[in-house]
């Protein structure tokens, strides 16, 4: 992963952007010589977001399963029907 400087990303943006395009590997950002922000190509983030919210879906299914909110295959099969008709 490369890092750069703010002051740089202003200069070389164009460069960075290009570059970060090419390779697809993050690109952390630092002010003061303290991290402030990750650069990533679109196509990664895209990925991220999916990955995220199928975990946050994963994440309540298994608190619901922890607080008894279940239902028997024939209870969601007769509940989706309804939707489904």
């Amino acid at each position: 992963m490369k890092t750069h400087l703010v002051t740089t990303l202003k200069r070389n943006a164009t460069k960075i952007l290009t570059q970060l395009a090419q390779d697809q590997s993050p690109v952390l950002i630092t002010q003061h010589g303290v991290p402030t922000a990750y650069l990533v190509d679109v196509v990664t983030f895209e990925a991220l977001q999916s990955r995220l919210r199928l975990l946050e879906g994963i994440t309540r299914g298994e608190k619901a399963i922890q607080e008894g909110r279940v239902s028997t295959h024939v209870q969601a099969k007769r509940r989706l029907g309804r939707w489904l008709e």
